[in-house]
């Protein structure tokens, strides 16, 4: 059987800004037979995310993450739908899931590796930082957010202290840079830093996490502000009833999703260069396959 993939056809430096050419489409041949404990799935949806930019570097600078390897297929989440199956829990139909999903329109995985997909905490006050004025709407409009912040048109510091005039006390943390240094700066004692992701520093030759400026750490220390690595597969065993939980907030109205979706594997790579420059509202995802009708 042939099918189109995706690998990587250059690397972009660890200070460089990454491109569509930096992937590389291609077709190749599939087994016609699946072995014991396998199953062949068609992809639907693949996710791309800002920490893959580590994973284009031949070092990632982290020990949970592999480098992508050049002229070989990309891999990151994914959703697909089981066509054929030899695995005793798996059936054909059944929806999967993985965090190791080829880039590829069909795949054949080991069963074992697959998740089957089955069918709020309050804060007083919520503030998003985002940089542009239709995500800032957004926000505020639709996501009940108490406030946002446009870091490209307006003064972070000065519109931070006006909408936290109390302080901050968790800072989910997805960009690092001046934006971080400028929340920290206004934390409270005792207060929470979710280090999620670095997106400002992962064109750079910086380790992971970036470390703090002399000052930035000073203050840090002083108010007792812990600083933690959220790291996702720390929490497998929460992916179920997480998944679960969010569903049930989904359905309650409690929770949006937000996504931009673009169709093709062919536009994989435009999709990781749009998602890494802002382009994207919420989830950047791309629709390998619509029908999943068997």
């Amino acid at each position: 059987m042939i099918v189109q993939r995706v690998v990587l056809n250059s690397r972009p430096g660890k200070n460089g800004n990454p491109v569509a050419e930096n992937f590389r489409m291609e077709e190749v041949c599939l087994p016609d037979n699946i072995s014991e404990g396998q199953v062949q799935v068609r992809t639907l949806y693949l996710s791309v995310d800002p920490y893959m930019r580590c994973r284009m570097n031949e070092d990632t600078g982290t020990d949970y993450l592999t480098p992508w390897r050049l002229s070989q297929v990309v891999d990151g989440g994914g959703i697909g739908i089981i066509e054929e199956s030899k695995h005793t829990k798996l059936t054909k139909g059944d929806f999967v899931t993985s965090f190791y999903w080829p880039w590829q329109s069909k795949v054949i995985l080991d069963g074992n590796s697959l998740e089957k997909i089955g069918r709020l905490l309050g804060c007083s006050r919520v503030v998003g930082i985002c940089g542009t004025r239709e995500k800032c709407i957004l926000l505020t409009s639709e996501l009940g957010f108490d406030a946002a912040i446009n870091y490209k048109k307006e003064n972070v510091a000065e519109q931070l202290r006006e909408s936290c005039p109390a302080g901050v006390d968790v800072y989910f943390d997805n960009v690092g840079g001046d934006i971080s240094d400028t929340v920290i700066s206004q934390m409270n004692e005792n207060s929470h830093i979710i280090l999620c992701g670095q997106i400002s520093q992962y064109n750079k030759d910086v380790p992971y996490p970036p470390p703090l400026s002399t000052a930035i750490e000073a203050i840090q220390k002083e108010r007792n502000i812990t600083r933690e690595r959220f790291l996702l597969l720390n929490y497998k065993d929460k992916f179920e009833p997480g998944i679960l939980q969010l569903s049930q907030w989904f359905k309650e109205g409690k929770l949006k999703i937000k996504e931009t979706v673009i169709n093709g594997l062919e536009n994989m790579g435009a999709a990781f260069q749009s998602m890494m420059t802002g382009g994207n509202i919420g989830k950047q995802i791309v629709c390998i396959s619509e029908e999943i009708a068997l």
